[in-house]
């Protein structure tokens, strides 16, 4: 689709203002996250280049084209209660179910935008992170799936669907919900042997969609040229070849160097490169992308602004420290997971 000269920016959406979802003192997923990611994308991307809309909330409905309903009454009814402990290390609020809901609409806004016509790149800047939710069940900080809630969206529209997530655990709840489902392709770069566990090479898909699945486990001190790598030779051809509609990118920082919760070397100049090779198999250039993982603030804030940057065609600042890195590319690996898509 054709964009109007005035609307070729980027829309950003972010639920920094509606966030309602507390947790305990010093748990890592914690609100500042989101505030230091807003702040990165609006001190990288001049104002005129960026677009700033509010998010909606996602409907029950909606939410129920990747979850079990039985699911939602549970999260709606334990909200209402207060919150709790979901697992050990999953908790909600009596908030936490209207900001999932509006995390979620965040991302079906986003896409929105792009369908429309009224931006060509949207950036969702939401909490709690999604990519680990089951369709019945919160896990690992998650509680609502938004990347696979606006997936199941576009594919029941008919679109071919492409997921890249490239945070630095494995996206098992969106494997899950899709691993049946030809329609949509899945691909995850983690590190492994890592939580939660999943994410093997031989995870490819079940029935017809045998090979709409794609994991790429990194060893612990894999930098920028494993990633690189990784994209060149499995994760950009996958995609060509699936040939998507639409494009959707699950963006998790954590597998910055300096984050606390994990063992890879990534810094923002190559979160730059990976954005770049992301955007040259989108079709149209589009491309929506929706915040996962990042512990480390300073990180955090660092690399979305960089991404946002690449997202709304402008140069990224890269701070001193954050140039690309580089470091053994596992060619076996790379080669086994080709030969285990077939």
């Amino acid at each position: 689709m054709g964009l109007r000269a005035a609307d070729d920016r980027l829309v950003v959406i972010s639920t920094e203002g509606c966030d309602a979802h507390d947790v305990p003192n010093r748990h890592p997923e914690a609100p500042g996250r989101l505030v230091s990611a807003a702040a990165g994308v609006r001190s990288s991307v001049p104002s005129e280049r960026m677009r700033a809309i509010s998010p909606p909330h996602a409907s029950i409905d909606d939410l129920a084209n990747a979850h079990d309903r039985e699911y939602l009454e549970r999260l709606l009814a334990d909200a209402e209660s207060g919150g709790s402990q979901l697992d050990a290390d999953t908790y909600t609020a009596r908030g936490s179910f209207e900001t999932a809901r509006r995390a979620a609409g965040a991302m079906l806004a986003a896409v929105d935008e792009v369908d429309s016509g009224r931006a060509q790149r949207a950036f969702a800047l939401v909490r709690p992170p999604g990519h680990h939710a089951l369709a019945d069940r919160a896990m690992g900080f998650c509680l609502v799936n938004n990347v696979a809630v606006a997936a199941a969206r576009l594919r029941n529209k008919g679109e071919r669907v492409v997921i890249i997530d490239w945070d630095v655990h494995h996206g098992n709840g969106t494997q899950d919900i899709f691993y049946n489902d030809p329609q949509v392709l899945y691909i995850s770069t983690h590190q492994a042997p890592h939580y939660p566990g999943t994410g093997a090479v031989n995870e490819v898909g079940a029935g017809d969609a045998r090979g709409t699945n794609l994991n790429i486990p990194l060893r612990a001190g894999s930098a920028g040229d494993m990633m690189r790598a990784a994209f060149d030779e499995v994760v950009l051809p996958a995609v060509t070849e699936f040939a998507p509609t639409r494009v959707l990118l699950s963006a998790g920082f954590d597998a910055h160097r300096d984050d606390p919760l994990a063992d890879l070397q990534l810094t923002s100049s190559d979160y730059v490169d990976l954005t770049h090779r992301v955007l040259s198999v989108c079709p149209n250039g589009e491309l929506v992308a929706v915040l996962e993982g990042g512990y480390d603030f300073q990180a955090l804030a660092r690399s979305a602004g960089a991404v946002a940057a690449v997202l709304a065609d402008v140069e990224p600042t890269i701070d001193e420290g954050e140039e690309t890195t580089t470091g053994e590319v596992d060619e076996a690996l790379l080669a086994l997971i080709n030969e285990e898509r077939r």
